[in-house]
């Protein structure tokens, strides 16, 4: 049994082949299995919102007011944030916000400076 790779674009595990497409159940999302296979095991580039790529240890700048879910306090747009890591997941990158505390942020809502 070959296993294929889970959806992009909702991570469900119950793809299947549709001729040269993979096919999600699921959310109906399609992709070719041609480029799947040539992505391989590349490495996942993570690029800020104006494409910039993004490493371990960058420093970074909030591009929008973003609020923090599950309290009144908000991450103010120019807000520098240094030494990020990259991480896998929908929240690509891990930091620390000095007054906040530990937060995961998208990559499109920061520039790297």
């Amino acid at each position: 049994m070959s296993t294929l790779p889970p959806c992009p674009a909702c991570n469900s595990e119950y793809t299947y082949e549709d001729g040269t497409n993979l096919v999600c159940p699921e959310c109906a999302h399609e992709w070719s299995a041609i480029d799947n296979e040539a992505a391989g095991d590349d490495a996942k580039v993570i690029k800020d919102s104006v494409g910039n790529v993004l490493h371990d240890g960058d420093t970074i700048t909030v591009i929008k007011d973003l609020k923090v879910k599950g309290s009144s306090l908000v991450v103010k747009v120019g807000t520098k944030v240094k030494g990020i890591r990259l991480v896998d997941g929908d929240h690509d990158i891990d930091c620390k916000i000095d007054g906040i505390g530990a937060m995961k942020l998208k990559s499109e809502f920061v520039r790297k400076v």
